[in-house]
């Protein structure tokens, strides 16, 4: 049986990202952010809450990580969309405020590929329409506002047949196996077109900036939140359950079939082609050398919307997988976007963003 790609979880949150698919949001309520929340297949999603005041968008609190008084200013939504998520199958795994004002995360059950994305879609909607009904505004956009944390939308991922995780190596010192190693490799190596589709918006490229936990250089390793692919700790007692790999160059404001669907054909790539990954970079890549991150392949992700663009026209094989007419009015469509923000300013781009994603 060929063996089937399968999504941890989700978590909405700004500032780190986490996550099979990690969403960062921010709620806006005439002024204030809000919350964090996952869908299945392991996707691990944030986002803030705000009110609008005046025009702007203000943070629904401003606590930090792990606050709770920053719970306690959106229980009574966090209770009403928890209640909404379960009335559609969708478990909800953790709950807690993350770094950024207004914002908070949870996590969702895994699931096969094509569920996640479909839940992905439920849990983003519900988290809005929820907003909604309290007065509020929820925000997905990658950086809701310039000055505060991200949001992302990291997705973990494992290739599964049947009952065992082919990712998952009980003899190899991190319990990775050589499967999951030419995955990862088929991910570096389109990582930089990947992006186009994993964070496709103009908005996106205010968040993958280095040393904000959103992963900005080519590279893997164990449980380093600024590689844009992270192997995560198992869980003691569940070790081959739990072994996946995050991608946290990903947002919200991505189609989660086409982010999904890149992320599987990157991935299948390696596999098909047996390839190794580099050495894995354990520390920050930003405090390396640029001259060692040049020796190593270490390179800068895309900087901008108009480049991974680019870097996704020049990849073929995601070109093939997005197929000519899907591939060709995709770009353009982006390319549009990036025309338009390009001409604008700071204002002009938070409220292109803000409500939209």
């Amino acid at each position: 049986m060929a063996p089937a790609v399968v999504i941890h979880d989700t978590t909405i949150v700004t500032g780190n990202d986490t996550g099979t698919i990690l969403y960062d949001a921010a709620l806006a309520v005439e002024g204030r952010r809000i919350a964090a929340l996952g869908t299945s297949a392991d996707v691990l999603a944030r986002y803030p809450g705000a009110t609008r005041v005046d025009g702007r968008y203000v943070p629904l609190d401003s606590g930090l990580c792990f606050s709770t008084i920053a719970a306690t200013a959106s229980q009574d939504y966090v209770d009403e969309l928890a209640a909404g998520l379960e009335a559609q199958g969708i478990s909800l795994e953790q709950y807690y405020s993350e770094l950024g004002h207004g914002q908070q995360e949870i996590s969702t059950g895994h699931a096969p590929a094509l569920q996640a994305a479909d839940e992905q879609l439920l849990v983003r909607e519900t988290i809005r329409g929820v907003a909604a009904r309290h007065g509020l505004v929820a925000s997905l956009a990658p950086k809701p506002w310039p000055d505060n944390a991200g949001n992302g939308a990291h997705v973990h991922f494992s290739l599964w047949t049947e009952e065992q995780n082919r990712f998952h190596d009980a003899s190899a010192p991190d319990l990775l196996s050589a499967e999951a190693r030419s995955f990862v490799a088929g991910v570096l190596g389109h990582l930089p077109g990947l992006c186009a589709l994993t964070a496709p918006s103009f908005n996106s490229y205010h968040r993958i900036v280095p040393q904000y936990w959103a992963g900005a250089f080519v590279c893997w390793g164990h449980d380093n939140r600024e590689a844009p692919v992270r192997i995560a700790s198992v869980f003691r007692g569940s070790e081959e359950a739990s072994t996946n790999a995050e991608l946290k160059a990903c947002d919200a404001s991505c189609n989660p079939y086409l982010a999904l669907g890149g992320l599987i054909a990157a991935g299948l790539d390696g596999l098909e082609r047996g390839l190794e990954p580099p050495e894995p970079v354990e520390v920050d890549p930003a405090t390396i050398d640029e001259a060692e991150r040049e020796r190593r392949g270490i390179d800068r992700l895309p900087e901008t919307q108009e480049q991974a663009l680019d870097a996704l026209a020049a990849d073929e094989l995601l070109l093939d997988a997005l197929g000519p007419v899907l591939a060709e009015s995709y770009l353009a469509v982006r390319r549009s976007e990036w025309a338009a923000y390009s001409e604008g300013d700071e204002t002009f781009e938070q409220l292109g963003h803000f409500e939209k994603y």
